[in-house]
């Protein structure tokens, strides 16, 4: 890679390590259209790009994750017995993610991920609250809550939080427990991710020199690389300032993000 583009990655991943840090999203949201429009003006295959993007965001939230919940874990605000209940079913559902993600086509994985996030965008743009006495659920319903959590995470390169750290304030946890959370959550989602892309990438034709899989190597070192630097900052920044004014500046941002995978859905 030349220095332009190791620049440029480097870039993306402090931003990315930042924003993990700070709203406890892992940071693919951000990552993914990114790295799309790297591969892209890299040349690589049409058929592939969108699951090698999806793919290298989820190898670097393996880094980031582990930089961003140290932070959050010294201000003693990860909630462990909800990363408990929920991680065998997020580390299920991760797995199964990328395998209905190689089914789908460029076209249509672009397509969802560009739907997803405009979802999210919204309701973070809204930051509606919740009120009155819910609590987690059980057991079973924690498990099945964090299948889902790693089932989409898995499908578009996420940390999960977009859909964590909804259901915890929808159980009345609060908003900065909920952060550092789904923080520690991003590592079994990237774990299983990950080692899902490798397995179900692995004999996938047109893939760039340099892959694991579905991720590509050089990309994800350079990104990781700064985005475990970045991380800490944003999860110290989290527990300082009201993030609600920077929640809508990102839902913003999402919305640009969401419209260029959306237009890659159909270019």
């Amino acid at each position: 890679m030349d220095w332009g583009l190791v620049l440029v990655l480097l870039s993306m991943g402090a931003f990315g390590g930042f924003s993990a840090g700070l709203l406890g999203i892992g940071g693919g949201m951000i990552l993914v259209p990114f790295i799309t429009m790297i591969f892209s003006a890299r040349g690589f295959a049409p058929e592939v790009i969108v699951h090698m993007a999806i793919a290298t965001s989820l190898g670097t939230i393996l880094f980031t994750s582990m930089s961003s919940v140290r932070a959050h874990h010294l201000h003693g605000a990860v909630r462990w017995r909800i990363v408990a209940l929920l991680s065998p079913g997020i580390l299920l559902g991760s797995w199964i993610g990328p395998w209905i993600g190689k089914q789908m086509s460029s076209t249509v994985l672009a397509l969802f991920f560009g739907l997803f996030i405009s979802f999210s965008a919204t309701q973070m743009l809204l930051g509606k609250k919740t009120s009155g006495g819910r609590e987690l659920p059980g057991t079973a319903g924690m498990f099945a809550a964090g299948g889902l959590i790693g089932l989409i995470a898995g499908l578009v390169g996420a940390g999960g939080g977009f859909i964590s750290i909804p259901f915890m304030g929808w159980c009345n946890v609060k908003i900065h427990n909920a952060v550092a959370t789904s923080a520690a959550l991003g590592f079994p989602i990237a774990l299983a991710g990950t080692l899902s892309n490798i397995f179900y990438g692995w004999d996938v034709a047109d893939l760039p020199p340099h892959s694991l899989g579905f991720i590509y190597l050089p990309a994800l070192a350079v990104i990781a690389s700064a985005s475990v630097v970045f991380a800490p900052l944003g999860a110290r920044t989290a527990h300082r300032l009201p993030v609600a004014t920077l929640k809508k500046v990102f839902a913003v941002v999402l919305y640009c993000l969401a419209a260029y995978m959306l237009w890659k859905a159909f270019h």
